[in-house]
């Protein structure tokens, strides 16, 4: 075969050698074991690809063994990753399910039933909410340091639970629950497994979506105060968010979303005032407000 291929490529080369030198018609032989040398090279493409000789581009089998370890590597750290996302998802199921059950037990204040008959159902369940986080902490001591990577398989029903939490304290108190508070609600410690601040924010600015709702519905059963102390608890609430510089992020909408229920009140609170509903009311809750100040 290579005997049979050097005769065509001789041919090749002799025919072109006559076609530049016409008046030549046997070109010596000492002209072309030049271009023989370098056809028939070790290194030549075409005897490589004749006789199946490897180049050095071919990687070795060093450097092939030396990416399958790696690669094999980050097969079984993907594989380990999977498997703790699934553990974390799953008790994020159980906070999920566990949050539902308190909204759906808080939703009986908009149908003017007793606070305390009301909170009493919903803290029943900060308990299981308690535990649900430790196992969360628990997972989370596995792979230290890694706290911000999987955050987001669990920050959704955070910042629920700190929306209802929220509520229910303002209900119980007429203040708003700290950061600090929260977080000793449910049983985190910060130098572990802490509460995000971000998640902590958004779920104040989720608890003062059902601050409008609640004004309307306590109105229409005849509590006419109940505007004016919502209407100066959202007013101190909007004035402290302005004093955090925002990013154009998730964050910044739900803030600007709080101005709407800050205007809501206003209408209700408003509207109540001009017909005299809260007149001799309201005049005792301004002057309880500056006897606590």
């Amino acid at each position: 075969m290579k005997s049979a291929f050097r005769s065509a490529i001789s041919t090749a080369l002799a025919f072109s050698f006559r076609s530049l030198n016409p008046t030549s018609h046997r070109p010596s032989l000492t002209l072309l074991r030049p271009y023989a040398a370098v056809f028939f090279s070790k290194h030549s493409p075409l005897t490589s690809m004749a006789g199946g000789e490897s180049g050095t581009h071919v990687p070795s089998l060093a450097t092939f063994q030396s990416l399958e370890k790696q690669f094999e590597e980050f097969r079984h750290q993907l594989e380990d990753s999977g498997s703790l996302r699934e553990r974390i998802r799953s008790v994020a199921l159980e906070i999920e399910s566990a949050t539902r059950l308190m909204h759906s037990s808080l939703l009986l204040i908009h149908q003017s039933r007793p606070v305390p008959e009301v909170l009493e159902t919903a803290k029943g369940k900060i308990d299981l909410l308690r535990e649900l986080f430790s196992k969360l902490a628990e997972i989370m001591r596995e792979c230290p340091g890694q706290y911000y990577r999987y955050h987001g398989d669990w920050k959704s029903e955070t910042q629920t639970v700190v929306s209802l939490l929220a509520f229910m304290h303002w209900l119980e108190t007429g203040s708003l629950l700290l950061h600090t508070e929260a977080e000793e609600k449910l049983g985190l410690n910060p130098d572990e497994f802490g509460l995000d601040v971000e998640d902590y924010l958004i779920g104040i600015c989720f608890m003062s979506n059902d601050l409008p709702r609640y004004v309307v519905n306590q109105v229409t059963a005849g509590d006419y105060d109940c505007p004016r102390k919502v209407l100066k608890f959202l007013t101190d609430l909007h004035a402290a968010f302005r004093m955090l510089n925002l990013r154009n992020d998730f964050l910044r909408k739900k803030f600007d979303g709080m101005k709407y229920d800050l205007r809501r009140v206003e209408e209700v609170h408003y509207d109540v005032k001009i017909r005299g509903l809260a007149a001799n009311g309201e005049k005792t809750g301004e002057q309880n407000d500056q006897a606590q100040s």
